[in-house]
This record gives C-alpha cells, structure tokens and sequence, in this order.
C-alpha cells in the first residue's frame, strides 16, 4: 500500500476548519463534506478520554465507503496569545509500515520486561515480555497511567515513585524490588532499571524501564546464605537434641512453613549403629519449628517415637538415602498427609493449604540418623530438583553435626563411668580424719579429664591423703589417671615418704611416656600432691609435683595455704620434689584440691582464692556442707575443667590410747613387755586379745633384739585395729621365709603374718618399724 499522510485542522470545539488532499485519499471524504462539522463524525467507534489526553494513539476511522480506516493519529495544540488551545493539528498516517529497524526488533524481542513511558507515567510503548508479565495486550495498556494497571501495594508505589523521580530529575535509577507481578502467581524478584528517553533537541520526551526477572538467582543466592548460615549456626554445641533443634531454626521460616527432625532410637542412646538397617525402625521426635505459634503442623510431640509408614515420603527417603519431593495431589503426599492427621492430636488437622513437601535422610559417615521433614503452606512455591538438591546438602552437613554430637556423648559417658569406676566410691572410715569429697566433671566440650583423689590407711594409725590431675581430657586421660592412682597405692603400701613417693611416680610417667608415640608423649603429664597425716604426733607431712598447695583451715582461725615449694609435673624429671612438714591441733581442716578449682582463662586466680579462703573459714554444720559452701561460693555456673575437693578435718590419738616402753636389748627382758603388752590390753578391756597380742609381742621384740640395733621401742595403738609396733635402728626390714624341718628360727614372721590381718615395714628416720594390725571386736 502507499504511504498516505493526512493533515486536518480543528478547532477548540471539535469542528473541522481545514482538509489537506492526503486527509481526502485516506478517508474518501471531500473537503467540502467535512469541513465545518464535528471531526467525531469521521469515527469509527468512540474514543476514551484517556486516549483524548495522551493526543496520540491508534484510533478507526469511517472510510466514505463504509469500512475501516486503522491511521496513527497525533493531535498538536495551536496556542493563542493567552496561551489557551485554539485549535489543534491532527495528522494521521497509515500504509504499509517499513521493515522494523534491528534496535526495534531487539525491543520487542528482549527477554526481560521493557517499557516506555512518558513523562506523566503513562504507557507509550511495552514489549512482549513485558506485556506477558502484565497479563494485557499492549493495546489494553497504551495510554494508560502506570498506577491504574497494577495492585496497590508497596512494591509497586516504590515504582512509580521511581518513574516519577527520572520524568523530574533526568537521572537515571537501578534498584531491585520483590513484587508480584499481575500475570505471575508468586512474588519475584525484579531487578529495574530506568532511564530518560531525549529527542534530538535534548528535550525528554520520556522514561523507558527494563525489569530483569531475577527469581531463581535470588532463591539460589538463598540457599546459598542458608547454606553459609548453617555452617556457623548449626553444631555451636557437642548435644544432639540442640543440634537438631538449629536445623530447624535454619529451616524456619526461610525454607519451610513447617520442619520436623526425627532420630533413629539408637541415637540418642550409648549403643553403636545397626550392623543393618532396619525397616519400619522408630524414630523420636527431637525437634520441630512452624512459622504459626505452636507447631500446629506436628503430628507427634517432642520426645514421642513412632514409625512412618513404608510408602511415605520419609520412609522412602529413609529406605533410598535421597531426598524425596512429594505434592498436592500425588498418590504419595496423599497417603502421608491422611496418615499424618490421623496420628496428628485433636485440633491439629494439616489438611488445608499443604501442598509441598520435601523428605530428606540425615546420613553421615554411610550411617543413617533419621530424616528431615519440611512442610509449605504458606509459602507459594512447591519444592523442586533444585530445593532437593539444597535439602541434602544442608542435611549432610547436620547430619555430621549430629553424629558428632552423639560421638561425643557416647565418649564422654565412656569417659565419665571409667572415672567413676577408678575413683574410690566410699572412703575407709578413718580414727585419724573425718573426710568429705566432691568430683565435678567438666561441663566443656573438651571431654573429661583426668582428676582424681584417694584417701589410704596406712601403719600406724596413719592416713595418707592425694589430689592429682592428669593433662588432657577424655578416655586417655581417664586410664592414665587409673594408672597414677593405683601406682600412688601401691606406693603408699610400702610407706614411702610422700618425696620420694613422688620421685618414684614421675620415674612411673616418665616410663609411661617412653612407650607411646610421640603425640603421647607430647600429651602425657600429671600433678600431684601426695600427705601424710599422722594421729599420734598430729604432723602432717606433704610434698606437690606440680600441684597447688593445700589450705589449712585451724580452730577457731582463717584459712591460709600451706608454705611449700612445689616440685616440676609428673613425667618433666631432673629437678627434686621437697618435703613440708607442719603440726596440726586436732579438729583442724585441710583442703586438697586440683587447679579446676580456681584457674579460669575467664576469672582472676587471687581474687578466686581470696573467695576460697573466705568459704573455707565460714562456719559449718559438717565437712559435707562446707564442701557445697565452697563449690557455691568458688565455682562459676559453667566450668571448662575437672574439679577434685578433698576436705579433711584432723583427729588426735590421746596418751589413752598409746602405750610406749623402750626396749633393752636383752633377750631375758622379752617375758617382761610381754605381760606388760597383757596388762594393757586389759586396762583397755581387750583381755580376749591379748593371747595372739602377746604372742606378737614377743616374736617381734625377739627379732629386734636379734637381728636389730638399739634403740628398740615397743608401742601398742588402740584405733580401729589393735596395732603392735616394734621400732629398731636397723635399716634391714625383714621378710618372710618357709623355714625348713631343721632350722632353728624362720618361723616367727611367719606366724605373726598367720594371726594378725596384715603386718608390713616401713622405714623411718633412724632405722625400721615393724608392725602388725589386729581387728577389734565389732569391726
């Protein structure tokens, strides 16, 4: 067709005043037959007065033959002197269009939103996407103001806020906005920008707008975020319910309207995973989130086990090690969704608004925990591959969390019962101390160390008292301090001075050391503090490798700490361990104690003793009591390492209960201390005794006085035993022997290990003791 282009003039009440000849070829109508009525009349069909406003647009003529006429017409306003429209120029052009140029094509084909507007926001110009988005042919929106197409609502007013801003300003904007879009079932999010559109004058003549539909960047920028967010959110603490519990905090309300987490039994137990997996196992609700107060959407409270059945979604990820998506209407989410509100309490139907959900196995190590479940509601989007893909690598990353968790709850139950089993679980009754303890293990996620302490017999109505603590924390640190203590036993047998008890114990670690690898050796080390409290001469004598010095509290006084120079740790060697010796009065108290007591990365190590020292002299019902005052008073809520409290209030064996005699050493005196051995016991009630008590008597100053050296000294100590000391100058302690059918001694130890219920030697200052024990009646 050629190109026609007409020109007509009217006036300010709608009459035509003038008709060129392209106005006669494109409409058929003579000039004589338009000019002076209304230009309406040449419609085809009536015009809206908001095609009117914007004077341009596609309007229908009547051709003069009757059919229609489609022209592009633009109406210019003729202005008088008072500025008011006089008139207007309308030109209407229609023929075949040209080829569209490349930047054209390029418009309409783009695949984002674009558009253009003028400068009153009103639509000049949409591409096809953009018309996709709207749900509107670009003819239904030509002309029209941007605010009278879309929903009211925020995103949108921020849109025309933006137009508005480039019409006045000239400059361009970029932002991004999330905003549902008329044609599009959920919001999306839109990245805009807009800029002014300038004839060749460099006048504005408009506002063009492109929108990229940014949607599944955002969502996968989410997940990422989510992903990054549970790194550092989930696993803050070695406990499996809490751990679980952050899953669903991560999952709610960013991933789902509803999660639940649920744990195969045997994991939240002490035992070791199925060699096969069982189906149809139970499983324990751990934890669950909704985004409506409540968790209306659980089925089971927490703490509550039971069993999917075979064909849910969850049972199959279970069974497959995958995650499993399901939605309204599937066969599948139909039979979990029934079976669900089935078991779901009263009032808790899930019935309405479900339509997605997402099952995923919480696997880690090739081992099975339980399964994941994550419900939508409200959120609009269903689950798809790529939220699958999402939920198994989050529930990966959980799932070691959780099994670590267990591991560590497994070891530190492991750890703990080792300790308890190795600890002593009732002390001897003792004459000479009155004694309370306490053991705290620590509540940090560096497991359990390797604290101990021990109360010994010993000779003589003597007692011997130990604290240590071994580096580290754990099942390796729990059986070095078994070894430590048994050792200290065995060495407290023989009645070893508390320094060299010690020089033999660190020889002990030291050995141990050289038999494990070097990691070992680097971790292997210990404290200990080692005393010994003698009830006749009421001394107590001590010595530390390493160890914090006890404190003494006296009658009626304060709390002070002992004076005493620590020697190095068990295991470091070269350096001597020093002896301290002081006298008590009876009813004086003494606290042991390893460092978890008071050393504390987070507390002040004088300030901390300062209050140990006030707790201890605090007045007190019983040692029981004063120990829970001073855990109170010292300890913080949380601590990061074992603590061990050992309290000891002394007692004194009086001049009633001791009988001394200094021997001569002349074999025909030996029938003299034995009556006197007699007599005593019979001044002490124990005539019964004295038989077997004066048959040791006389064997033990025998040997003294035959194989000993002077002085010689006899003493009998009525405690909770009978025991019967001989004392020489000789440093050779005795031994038993298996004397033959010929031989004139060999038999007297022999006979005193037959009658007593133990005898033994220790070494002293001056030579020997040797001694022998005896049970009272009643004991």
């Amino acid at each position: 067709m050629e190109h026609v282009a007409a020109v007509a003039f009217i006036d300010a009440r709608g009459r035509v005043t003038g008709w060129s000849e392209g106005a006669r070829l494109l409409t058929g109508h003579p000039a004589g037959d338009v000019v002076g009525r209304p230009a309406a009349g040449l419609l085809a069909e009536d015009v809206t007065a908001d095609a009117l406003a914007t004077r341009c647009g596609t309007v229908a003529l009547r051709h003069r033959e009757g059919h229609r006429v489609e022209v592009a017409l633009t109406a210019c306003p003729l202005l008088g002197q008072d500025g008011e429209a006089t008139g207007y120029v309308v030109t209407a052009d229609q023929g075949a269009a040209p080829a569209p140029s490349l930047a054209a094509q390029a418009f309409e084909q783009a695949s984002m939103s674009m558009s253009v507007f003028d400068l009153r926001q009103c639509y000049l110009r949409l591409n096809e996407t953009a018309c996709k988005v709207m749900g509107v042919a670009e003819t239904g929106l030509t002309g029209r103001f941007f605010s009278d197409t879309v929903e009211d609502g925020e995103a949108n007013q921020g849109l025309l806020h933006h137009l508005q801003e480039v019409a006045e300003t000239g400059r361009p904007v970029r932002y991004e906005s999330f905003a549902r879009a008329p044609a599009l079932n959920r919001e999306h999010l839109w990245s805009i920008e807009m800029w002014p559109l300038r004839g060749d004058d460099g006048e504005m003549t408009g506002v063009a707008m492109a929108a990229f539909d940014n949607t599944e960047q955002y969502w996968a920028r989410r997940r990422l975020a989510l992903l990054n967010e549970a790194a550092t959110g989930i696993g803050t603490t070695l406990d499996v319910v809490r751990t679980a519990e952050e899953l669903t905090e991560i999952l709610v309300p960013q991933y789902a309207d509803f999660a639940s987490v649920d744990l195969l039994d045997w994991v939240l137990g002490a035992e070791e995973p199925p060699i096969t997996a069982e189906h149809g196992a139970l499983l324990q609700r751990v934890a669950h989130g909704s985004t409506r107060p409540g968790s209306p959407g659980a089925a089971m409270r927490i703490g509550e086990s039971d069993a999917y059945p075979p064909l849910s979604p969850p049972a199959q990820a279970l069974r497959e090690g995958r995650a499993v998506l399901a939605q309204a209407g599937e066969p599948a989410f139909v039979e979990w969704l029934t079976e669900r509100n089935r078991r779901s309490p009263a009032g808790r139907d899930l019935r309405l608004g479900v339509h997605s959900m997402i099952a995923v196995p919480l696997r880690a190590r090739d081992t099975t925990l339980g399964v994941a479940v994550c419900v939508r509601v409200v959120h609009p989007d269903g689950y798809g591959p790529d939220d699958a893909v999402f939920a198994e690598e989050l529930a990966s990353r959980a799932a070691v969390c959780i099994d670590n968790a267990r591991r560590f709850a497994r070891e530190r139950a492991t750890a703990l019962a080792l300790q308890h089993s190795l600890l002593p679980r009732g002390l001897p009754g003792q004459a000479a101390v009155e004694v309370a303890h306490r053991y705290l293990p620590c509540g940090s996620l560096a497991g359990i160390g390797g604290d101990w302490f021990d109360v010994i017999p010993l000779s003589g109505g003597r007692v011997g008292l130990v604290v240590g603590d071994v580096v580290g924390h754990g099942i390796q640190s729990s059986a070095t301090m078994g070894r430590l203590r048994t050792a200290v036993r065995t060495l407290a047998d023989v009645d070893l001075p508390p320094d060299e008890l010690l020089t033999h114990l660190d020889d002990l670690v030291t050995h141990l050391a050289s038999e494990g690898s070097p990691e070992e050796v680097a971790e292997l080390g210990a404290t200990c503090l080692y005393a010994v409290y003698d009830p006749v001469s009421r001394r107590l004598a001590l010595a530390a490798a390493g160890h914090p010095a006890p404190a003494v509290v006296l009658p009626g006084g304060t709390a002070e700490f002992v004076p005493m120079t620590a020697g190095p740790p068990l295991g470091v060697g070269g350096l001597p361990f020093e002896a301290a010796e002081l006298e008590l009065p009876e009813g004086s108290v003494v606290a042991l104690f390893t460092d978890g007591l008071l050393e504390d990365r987070d507390r002040d190590g004088d300030r901390t003793a300062e209050e140990l020292r006030r707790a201890l002299a605090a007045p007190s019902d019983s040692l029981e009591s004063l120990s829970d005052n001073v855990l109170k008073a010292v300890m913080p809520e949380q601590h990061i390492d074992d603590v061990a409290l050992l309290l000891v209030r002394t007692r004194a064996l009086g001049a009633d209960r001791i009988a001394t005699w200094d021997v001569p050493p002349d074999p025909a005196e030996v029938a003299t201390f034995r009556q006197a051995a007699g007599r005593q016991l019979a001044a002490w009630g124990l005539e019964e005794e004295a038989f077997v008590t004066e048959l040791v008597v006389s064997e033990l100053v025998t040997n003294a006085i035959r194989y000993g050296t002077p002085p010689i000294k006899l003493r009998l100590i009525r405690d909770r035993a009978l025991i019967c000391e001989v004392s020489d100058g000789s440093s050779t302690s005795p031994h038993l022997r298996r004397a033959h059918v010929y031989d004139e001694g060999g038999r007297g130890l022999l006979l005193v290990a037959q009658l007593t219920q133990r005898w033994g030697s220790r070494q002293t200052g001056s030579g020997k003791t040797i001694w022998a024990e005896q049970p009272l009646p009643g004991t």
